[in-house]
């Protein structure tokens, strides 16, 4: 039997990879060695980030919380902790959305977390 060496099979691979390594500079983009080790590497930093957004966004919300219960005399964690015994079921996402665009809705929430004994 014959060897196979570039057929369709192959072709179709290697294009593939070079789509994939569109946008990239010089031999990254149109050499298939370069462009397959460039873009496995890519693919490994879009998998470790997709986790990291997730920790990036959590931490943010969470430093706008704190920056609008500090305006009200409260610490993040007296709030959180006030909000919970107060029966409040608002994520993160939503308390940094109602800091940021809805302060006076915010400084509601902050005063029954205070009431709940929050210092």
């Amino acid at each position: 039997m014959p060897r196979a060496k570039g057929g369709p099979k192959t072709r179709r691979r290697r294009k593939k990879v070079l789509k994939q390594a569109k946008g990239y500079v010089g031999g990254r983009r149109r050499l298939f060695e370069t462009a397959k080790e460039t873009v496995l590497r890519a693919g490994v930093f879009a998998y470790r980030d997709r986790r990291q957004k997730k920790r990036r966004f959590r931490s943010l919300w969470i430093i706008r919380i704190n920056a609008a219960a500090r305006a009200l005399g409260l610490s993040y964690s007296a709030l959180m902790s006030g909000l919970k015994k107060a029966g409040v079921n608002l994520d993160r996402k939503i308390l940094a959305e109602l800091a940021t665009q809805d302060p006076a809705a915010f400084a509601k929430l902050a005063e029954a977390a205070k009431a709940q004994g929050g210092r």
